[in-house]
């Protein structure tokens, strides 16, 4: 069956997305923690808290969501593009499951599998997915397979924020026709804002305002664990989901100031200060051949702009990360950039 044609409609000045489109704001920092993923298959419509407002089984939709992020993890529903588009919901037969770890651990891994009883995830051994080796995830599950492939998932959750769904589909079924069977429609990944929003596995890097021409690019990239160059900057580029928030700050400030986007390249940790979400921080980032950043994040607030953060909010202060470099030392074998914003 043809796949009708994509229409792009741009932001609503008054919407999140419109209000944030030519912001000068960096988006580093925003991308929600999650040290590993685990995204199920669910065809159908999705509510505003999708793993208990879907044709899943809410207890166990709901037992899923909550072993993710007990373990620090977080779970996301997908769905093909297809499936919206021909409104096919048919729920026999098998879904489609991705797990995704390694990344705190520098060594991101990605499997992939087919299972007809959702409950099977709770099978998985949540807290070892931090790590490196995914073998314990295999043997609890057997059918998963690891993939040198990567996925990417662009958020459309209507439910949740009208923006992700009018700029975030078109984008999806866009990358999908480009690369079939390696780009699903998600549900919430925080920062509607950022619409089109998107997450890449096995990386982890969470992306801001994506175009189809972005999301393809970022998809071929992750498959060699890096991050596209197009969107090494600080408008597009949230930040890698294993870090806290002022750490991915300051692991974005020197991407986008080296043009590094090999994301096993850098060693970034909170060295003093602040909770990890807020007040100041003191970061350091070691890039693998020694050169080293002692870097100051504090979050800022300018109540002389204020915007929404999501479209069923009011407006508030806008706020940004902003990262001061303190020191810089060690030998240096890449061509330093200007970053941008």
């Amino acid at each position: 069956m043809r796949r009708p044609r994509v229409r792009h409609r741009p932001a609503q000045p008054s919407s999140c997305a419109g209000m944030w489109a030519d912001a000068d704001e960096p988006a580093w920092g925003s991308a929600a923690p999650a040290t590993f993923w685990v995204a199920l298959e669910q065809r159908g419509p999705w509510g505003n808290k999708a793993f208990v407002e879907s044709r899943l089984d809410p207890r166990t939709g709901s037992a899923i969501e909550r072993a993710c992020a007990a373990a620090g993890g977080r779970a996301l529903l997908i769905r093909s593009a297809d499936d919206h588009v021909l409104a096919r919901a048919d729920e026999s037969g098998t879904r489609r499951l991705f797990v995704s770890g390694g990344m705190s651990s520098r060594a991101p891994w990605l499997l992939a599998a087919d299972i007809e009883d959702p409950a099977l995830v709770l099978d998985l051994p949540f807290s070892t997915l931090v790590g490196p080796d995914p073998s314990a995830a295999i043997a609890a599950l057997p059918m998963l397979r690891r993939t040198g492939q990567s996925v990417l998932l662009v958020c459309t959750n209507a439910k949740r924020d009208a923006c992700c769904a009018v700029l975030g589909r078109p984008v999806a079924l866009e990358a999908a026709d480009m690369r079939p069977g390696r780009v699903w429609e998600c549900t919430h990944t925080g920062g509607h804002r950022f619409s089109a929003t998107g997450v890449v596995l096995p990386t982890g890097a969470t992306l801001a305002r994506l175009t189809t021409d972005l999301a393809v690019a970022s998809l071929d990239a992750a498959a060699r664990g890096r991050i596209a160059e197009g969107t090494n900057d600080a408008r597009h580029h949230r930040g890698l989901s294993h870090l806290r928030p002022p750490v991915q700050a300051a692991d974005a400030w020197v991407r986008a100031t080296t043009g590094e986007v090999d994301v096993t390249a850098l060693t970034s940790y909170l060295a003093q200060g602040g909770d990890g979400t807020t007040a100041d921080a003191w970061v350091t980032v070691v890039h693998r051949d020694g050169h080293r950043w002692d870097l100051r994040v504090r979050k800022r607030f300018d109540p002389t702009r204020l915007r929404r953060n999501s479209c069923i909010t009011d407006p508030v202060p806008a706020e940004r990360w902003d990262v001061t470099l303190q020191r810089e030392t060690g030998p240096r074998t890449y061509r330093p950039l200007t970053p941008e914003l």
